[in-house]
């Protein structure tokens, strides 16, 4: 059997005619630049997530990118960030002129450590962006109340928690700027690249969506330097309609996180990944288990090679990465995000995934481990 880690066929074979009409539409109008469809896409979107503004634009990246520059975040300033997390949060801090600055992870859900981020801040400090990884929130509130004391930007990469809530409130909306993407993969994906920042001040708004546009307004006027961050007609068209099955896809998700806690919970190699205390609502963007005992490469290797679909998310925190070696870390540093990055490893979570499937990946990795004790 083949299972892969992802399978977006069987989606767009439920959705295809509803979604071709939806193309067709498009095509007709001719608008393929922002218009009625990115109009009514940015408004569901805030409706759903409980924010009060949305600006659709061209990726998650750029989503954290505009947040930074929306606030005149750049050089010689500091940005927050966890250590372990997609390239593309600290890459926006660099693309902004700022610096990165890493905080480790805390230990059982991947999100970064409240505990820790007050101890790096200085006066150069002027943001924190932490991450809701994997579908679920950072702790929050902590973390409003210590930016809130040192008078710091908030922005929430909720790039892989989009419909998440952090003690009953969708993340995206609690800090100043909530940035979503809608990367194919992404518990809500478009045909592409597609991103979109949330927040609850109309004058962050309005600059969000003139930076987006050049920094344009009125037309051919410029009062601040922008760029071409604007989301296509065509993908607002495509996730508009998406979005009316978000929430029975994430309970299809939920049941096979659900599922997989209860069939590995009694395996001595594996620690399953649980919901935060602070967490009321996991939205199961990835299963990632740990794997103990030096394990993880030979189980992946096995795994693959069994047919079942798994990665690793990430396999380099950041402060390793080579990029960002001028800013002097070391191995050791974040030692929780190091031993993450060696021992984690995502199984297949998709809504579609069949239960024979799902067997099919629980008992092939239960042999594998049987065979590594012997």
């Amino acid at each position: 059997m083949q299972v892969p880690l992802l399978d977006l066929k069987q989606q767009y074979a439920m959705l295809k005619d509803e979604i071709l009409q939806e193309i067709a539409e498009v095509c007709a109008s001719q608008q393929f630049i922002l218009g009625p469809k990115v109009d009514a896409f940015e408004k569901a979107v805030a409706e759903y997530c409980s924010a009060g503004h949305a600006c659709g634009v061209s990726s998650g990246s750029d989503a954290l990118l505009i947040a930074l520059l929306a606030e005149k975040i750049g050089s010689g300033d500091e940005v927050i960030t966890s250590a372990y997390s997609f390239f593309a949060t600290a890459g926006a801090i660099s693309r902004a002129g700022a610096t990165p600055v890493f905080v480790d992870i805390e230990p059982l859900h991947y999100t970064i450590d409240v505990n820790k981020v007050e101890e790096q801040i200085t006066s150069r400090t002027k943001a924190i962006i932490p991450v809701h990884l994997y579908g679920q929130p950072a702790d929050m509130q902590p973390l409003l109340e210590l930016a809130a004391k040192h008078k710091l930007c908030v922005i929430e990469d909720a790039c892989q928690a989009i419909g998440a809530e952090d003690r009953g409130r969708r993340v995206g909306a609690l800090g100043d700027y909530g940035c979503l993407s809608f990367f194919p993969s992404k518990n809500l994906g478009g045909f592409g690249d597609a991103g979109m920042v949330l927040c609850n001040d109309p004058k962050r708004d309005e600059l969000l969506k003139i930076l987006r546009n050049h920094g344009m307004a009125p037309q051919y006027h410029h009062q601040v330097i922008g760029s071409n961050f604007r989301i296509d007609a065509l993908q607002a068209a495509i996730l508009s309609h998406k979005l009316k099955y978000l929430d029975s896809w994430t309970e299809s998700r939920q049941k096979n996180f659900a599922d997989y806690q209860g069939l590995l919970k009694d395996c001595p190699e594996i620690v399953c990944p649980t919901c935060a205390p602070w967490c009321t609502r996991h939205v199961a963007n990835q299963f990632v288990i740990r794997l103990k005992n030096g394990l993880r490469d030979k189980v992946w290797d096995a795994l693959k090679n069994a047919g079942v679909g798994c990665a690793v998310y990430y396999p380099v925190p950041l402060h390793l990465q080579e990029c960002f070696q001028s800013l002097g870390c070391r191995r050791g540093d974040f030692p929780e995000s190091e031993t993450a990055a060696s021992e984690t490893l995502a199984l297949p979570v998709y809504p579609e995934l069949s239960h024979i499937q799902k067997k099919y990946v629980v008992d092939t990795l239960l042999s594998i481990l049987k065979e590594f004790r012997r």
